[in-house]
């Protein structure tokens, strides 16, 4: 593996990638997940072990596993009386790792502010937990992505884990051009289809458009119609958020992030209006589903929203659809992605590769990511970190237009002409 490489998809204590990614908001779990005074939950977040609970006042904690006394884990912890009780000799802390008991310990011998649990801050906004795991002073205000400011009642939220790196998953979203392939390789240009699927099957290999901004990089493939310019414009966002073209750009109020698990498996953060694909068309094509099938969770360190469909059942592959109905014989867009993603091994070697034109946004998308971890370590901060305002308004989509101009112009009035965008700050 190259240098580049590894420096890119290392993501643990003490790597630059992984220094990077502890300046912004990480989504961690679905509010739910937690209940007051309840069984903490195991979370695995860039290479390190923690675990989540809820206090009996509805505050959310999260910290590493291990008690700061012995290192027994506070999974096996007692969550009571506004705070983690561990199990080994009783030593109690509060969410913001404030040791508030020594039970064992004389009270004239007791030294409670003197220790610590490594605490990290959270916060939660309309149904998800977030966590902020570098310096708690630094933390910004959570980042006013579109989707995320929904009402909770409004939204559609996914977690989907995947056994591969972070960044090659990233990389498939930074990828329009297999979607004419991998996942409508079957689909033959027809009046049956709406207007956007058969202008996408009717040319697999379009033209593209890059662009850097404040929040890191925006593409757009474009090809040409009958009725104009067909557009699928799709947004990276630092560190690991995408907006990819799944609906039409007035109504694709969404948003996925590619969360580091460890340095061999992320999980997929899908964050969404109810309504996102609106408008999408819904002609059933062979293997073009969107649902998938998840495992039961279990409390394994990862062990939460496993799918079924896996490499040990080969994504329930039919060769006999594939032949005769569906370019890939795997049912479901997002196992498809799973499949090809997953096959490339834990972390592709990309020394391997042989990057084509279609791959520009990839190749920028890393060139980004290259540079601000450069920045870093020259005491600079990276893309939003700072200022998570530069995401509000964002969004991705397709559209068709007969207007011509600045393509970043022409989607930008594409969203503000939209029935309801969400531009409102958030803080934390």
């Amino acid at each position: 593996m190259s240098d580049r490489s590894e420096i890119l998809t290392r993501t643990g204590p003490g790597t630059p990638m992984g220094e990077l990614m502890r300046q912004y908001w990480i989504p961690a779990a679905l509010s739910s997940e937690l209940r007051a005074d309840g069984a903490p939950v195991r979370l695995m977040l860039l290479g390190e072990k923690l675990i989540a609970f809820r206090d009996s006042a509805g505050r959310v904690g999260i910290m590493d596993h291990r008690c700061p006394h012995r290192c027994a884990s506070l999974f096996f912890g007692r969550n009571e009386e506004q705070g983690i009780r561990c199990i080994y000799h009783g030593w109690k802390f509060d969410v913001d790792g404030n040791c508030l008991d020594q039970p064992n310990v004389p009270p004239h011998q007791q030294f409670k502010d003197k220790v610590r649990a490594k605490a990290y801050r959270a916060a939660e906004r309309n149904g998800l937990v977030w966590v902020f795991m570098g310096e708690r002073d630094r933390a910004p205000p959570l980042p006013p992505l579109e989707a995320c400011l929904l009402p909770e009642a409004e939204t559609e939220y996914r977690f989907v884990q995947r056994k591969c790196n972070w960044l090659q998953a990233l990389d498939g979203d930074l990828d329009t051009s297999h979607l004419g392939f991998l996942h409508f390789g079957s689909a033959r240009p027809s009046k049956d289809l709406d207007t956007s699927r058969r202008d996408l099957v009717q040319n697999r290999a379009p033209e593209y458009k890059v662009a850097d901004t404040a929040f890191g990089l925006t593409y757009a493939a474009h090809r040409p119609t009958d009725d104009g310019t067909y557009w699928r414009l799709a947004q990276f966002l630092f560190p690991f958020w995408v907006m990819p073209p799944i609906g039409r750009i007035e109504a694709n109020v969404m948003v996925r992030a590619w969360v580091p698990l460890d340095d061999h498996t992320c999980m997929f953060v899908g964050i969404a209006h109810k309504n996102y694909m609106s408008g999408h068309g819904r002609q059933p094509l062979p293997g073009a589903s969107l649902i998938d099938q998840l495992h039961p969770n279990t409390t394994d360190w990862l062990g939460r929203y496993r799918m079924i469909e896996a490499e040990e059942n080969d994504y329930f592959i039919d060769r006999d659809v594939q032949s005769r109905l569906s370019f890939t014989g795997i049912e479901g867009i997002h196992v498809q992605d799973q499949a090809v993603t997953e096959s490339m091994g834990p972390i592709v070697d990309r020394s391997l590769e042989n990057l084509a034109p279609s791959d520009i946004a990839v190749v920028r998308g890393r060139r980004a990511l290259q540079q601000a971890v450069e920045a870093i370590s020259k005491g600079k901060r990276p893309p939003g970190a700072d200022d998570p305002a530069v995401y509000a308004g964002v969004r991705g989509g397709y559209f068709t237009t007969a207007e011509t101009g600045d393509w970043l112009a022409l989607s930008k009035r594409r969203v503000a002409a939209s029935p309801a965008p969400i531009r409102e700050a958030a803080t934390a």
